[in-house]
């Protein structure tokens, strides 16, 4: 499977998005607050981590391989984009899915609260260099350009940042119930509309088809969430949006009763979704990929990934910065 995970420059270059989380807990439960540096409107619903309440965050396995500011505030910030169901979404006012899950498991190593903030998924670098977020985990795919802070072109825009790889995953097309104008890959794209979500990889990979289809014109409509992209392909003004695999087949199973969309033609670019953490944070980084190792070898990980159906994304150990 790939990953919004492919949230890359090319379709060639591309490293797996499979955006705000919260809630659910495999071994404890996740804090959500709101904080403020992503979109007006973002949401966020508080819980609380077991051993942090209860004052026994010390005795966590790796709590003392956390910075010192980290273990006297008791939590770790997380930027998201709670719209990219299985992956993180909200439901009955709260922010579940795949990496609330994976997140519970890690604070239970950790012995912090994990607290998730739902913004733009654009937004969400810039949150760690403004210090509103300690950590990103919302599908982003790992890649170079996101490692190096560079644009399409190789230009230097910003602060890159580190990732600690956790989730792998393809790109598969999805288009309206029924397929009504006969998409099955990229190619058939050629001289027609597309929606997708602004800033991810998917925009990446549509404007290289874009080049790719020359005068025979492809159009790109992009969106700050992938649901707007979703209504303009369900609504007929769009023939295909573009998303990882797990995304676009749950999207394809859930929405309107399974009537609304279907998946077609093969995966593409199977790359590594990461949890996104500054440069300047190594301590946090490699708490993290610590955490990550113990709940793969417990168990707790496995649980995440099949509670969701996306087993077949898991990773065997933890990386840092392995997407090219």
């Amino acid at each position: 499977m790939t990953a919004r995970s492919t949230r890359s420059t090319t379709a060639k270059t591309r490293t797996s998005r499979l955006a705000a989380v919260a809630a659910v807990a495999v071994v404890g439960s996740v804090l959500l607050t709101a904080c403020g540096d992503q979109t007006e409107g973002g949401s966020a619903t508080p819980t609380k981590s077991g051993d942090t309440a209860s004052g026994n965050a010390n005795a966590a396995p790796l709590f003392s391989k956390l910075p010192a500011d980290i273990q006297k505030a008791g939590v770790i910030k997380v930027g998201t984009d709670a719209s990219y169901a299985p992956m993180e979404f909200t439901e009955g006012g709260k922010i579940v899915g795949v990496d609330p899950d994976i997140a519970a498991a890690l604070g239970k190593q950790l012995g912090v609260d994990f607290q998730f903030t739902s913004g733009t998924f654009d937004g969400l670098i810039t949150s760690i260099y403004t210090g509103r977020q300690d950590l990103i985990m919302s599908s982003m795919t790992d890649n170079k350009k996101r490692q190096e802070g560079l644009d399409d072109n190789g230009k230097k825009i910003g602060k890159g940042i580190d990732f600690v790889d956790y989730f792998s995953s393809g790109v598969s097309l999805l288009v309206k119930k029924g397929n009504p104008q006969g998409i099955n890959s990229l190619d058939d794209l050629c001289g027609k509309t597309v929606a997708v979500q602004r800033g991810t990889i998917y925009e990446d990979t549509f404007k290289a088809q874009a080049t790719k289809c020359g005068a025979n014109k492809l159009t790109i409509q992009a969106f700050d969430t992938d649901a707007e992209a979703q209504t303009r392909v369900k609504a007929g003004g769009a023939v295909a949006d573009l998303n990882d695999y797990p995304v676009a087949a749950y999207i394809a199973k859930t929405s309107g009763g399974g009537n609304d969309f279907e998946v077609v033609g093969s995966q593409s670019d199977v790359g590594l979704f990461g949890i996104g953490v500054s440069k300047e944070n190594t301590q946090l980084r490699d708490a993290v990929k610590e955490a990550l190792d113990a709940i793969i070898k417990d168990g707790t990980y496995a649980d995440a990934l099949k509670k969701w159906d996306v087993e077949d994304s898991a990773v065997k150990s933890a990386t840092v910065n392995a997407g090219k």
